[in-house]
């Protein structure tokens, strides 16, 4: 049933950094995933397998590498400075009871043994808790991938630092390792667009304007 819109005010929500964040992210994981299969595979996509070809899929790679780099590690520096609802505290609600009951009750409503629905207004709570282990991905995915980008430079600075996952990883161990997260997180990027847009329509909350403008219609009291 829909909530009485009388009873609802524009609350903002994401801020830009989260905003923005989330796009970058997004356009860099599809950059970097469909160049990551060429330079696995160059065949794959059926383009020139030619070194000229190689040479910009490789450029397009290392700064959508970058890019998403710089990308999670601002938003893991606003978690700590932003809003209540990017805080770091909405990605471990296991951690609290509130959290404990709030996750019990999606997880009710999402097996449909619940009808009611939840209405966060931020993450809720079993979101934010996937997301914590989506970031633990982003990082092993931006670990592995400078950790393979470094090579090519034995002894630098960059190799020097990443010594650790050297000592973790064989070379192919990397590589699959890499790849691996690349389809995780894929098959996370399909089941966050189902999911949103399914929390849309249920909770009639602005789930889906809210990642643009930032503002979403909360009830007044909750």
């Amino acid at each position: 049933m829909a909530r009485n819109r009388s009873c609802l005010y524009e609350e903002y929500v994401w801020e830009v950094p989260v905003r923005a964040t989330h796009w970058i992210n997004m356009l860099a994981i599809i950059a970097l995933s469909v160049t990551g299969i060429y330079i696995g595979s160059p065949k794959t996509l059926g383009l020139d397998p030619s070194d000229y070809v190689m040479g910009w899929v490789r450029v397009v790679h290392f700064t959508a590498g970058y890019t998403f780099a710089i990308s999670v590690a601002s938003r893991i520096w606003w978690a700590f400075v932003g809003n209540r609802h990017a805080g770091w505290r909405e990605f471990v609600p296991f951690l609290y009871p509130e959290g404990r009951r709030d996750m019990g009750r999606m997880f009710l409503y999402y097996v449909f043994i619940s009808r009611k629905v939840p209405h966060p207004t931020g993450h809720n709570a079993l979101a934010g808790t996937t997301y914590l282990l989506v970031f633990i991905l982003y990082l092993v995915m931006v670990g592995t991938g400078f950790a393979l980008y470094a090579e090519h430079a034995p002894g630098g600075v960059m190799h020097t630092l990443l010594t650790p996952l050297y000592a973790l990883f064989s070379d192919q161990g990397m590589r699959l390792t890499h790849h691996m997260v690349m389809w995780l997180l894929v098959g996370f990027a399909i089941h966050h667009i189902y999911s949103a847009w399914l929390m849309d329509v249920k909770e009639r909350g602005g789930v889906m304007s809210s990642i643009f403008g930032g503002y979403k219609p909360v009830k007044r009291g909750e």
